[in-house]
This record gives structure tokens, sequence and C-alpha cells, in this order.
């Protein structure tokens, strides 16, 4: 029989890690109909482009689409999955975001992050990590982008 072994949570980079241009690349998630579904329900925005596909039909985009803020949280926890702030980010600090294309019922998600920027932040113990972040659906076409900048741990040199 074998021993047990005991298995460590995943860690993150530190803020000490991340070096400017660095890129990450998310798995992808496919868009189904409960997740528009939930999000109305948990957000309590119902907008009829979202729930009511007869109304959508009359749209400029012809039928149902993901709220954009579904697609922005959806984003934010593929990068997660990654790994590359397990356990090391503190906060979520800033947001700059274009909604730029429908990303509809069926179509698949995928981020990427390059780092921009690097700001050191003694005072909090890390420093401020800016990100480029794109959205991308299963044509390769840019749905959503921005920056978002978060605050990551520095590595303790205790």
């Amino acid at each position: 029989m074998r021993e047990p072994k005991a298995f460590k949570r995943p860690e993150g980079l530190y803020f000490n890690d991340f070096v400017l241009g660095d890129t990450v690349f998310s798995g992808g998630r496919t868009i189904t109909e409960a997740d528009i579904v939930n999000f109305a329900g948990v957000s309590g925005d119902f907008y009829e482009l979202h729930t009511n596909e007869l109304y959508a039909q009359q749209t400029l985009f012809g039928e149902r689409v993901a709220h954009g803020l579904l697609v922005l949280s959806m984003a934010s926890g593929l990068l997660m999955d990654v790994g590359f702030v397990t356990g090391t980010v503190e906060a979520f600090t800033a947001l700059e975001w274009r909604f730029r294309a429908p990303v509809k019922i069926g179509d698949t998600i995928r981020v990427e992050a390059k780092v921009s920027d690097l700001k050191p932040a003694r005072r909090l113990g890390g420093g401020y990590v800016t990100l480029k972040v794109t959205v991308r659906n299963q044509r390769d076409e840019s749905v959503q982008r921005g920056s978002w900048t978060v605050l990551v741990k520095a590595k303790s040199h205790a």
C-alpha cells in the first residue's frame, strides 16, 4: 500500500515574478442558455434582448445575446482557472472595458491577458499588475477587450 500524498494548493505568481509582455491564455467556455438565464436571475437584468427570443429577433443581432457583464464575469473566471494568481491576488482594483461584438448562445469564448504595466506598492505588500485583456470567440474575433489592474502580493524574503 502506498503512502498518502499531501497535496499543496497551487500557488500563483507573486508581483516580483511578473514581466512586462508576458501573456497567459485561458481555455474555452461555451455560452449556454442556462448561463444567460442564471445571470439574469442573479443580476436582475431581464432585458428582453437576453431573455425573449421573439423580441431579440427584431433587433440588429437577430437573436438573443449574452449580457456583456456575463461575458466579462466569465472572462474573469477563465483567467482565474489558469492559476497564475491563485493565492497571490489581493484585489481587483481597476477596469477599463469595451464591448465590441455580441456573444450568442453557442459561442465559445477564451481569454488572453498580456502584462502591460507593473507598479510596486510596497506599503501594501506587493504591487499593481495591469493586464491588457482580450476576449475572443471561436472565430478568433475580439468580442471584448480592455485593461484590468489587480493588486498582487510580493514574495516575502523571510
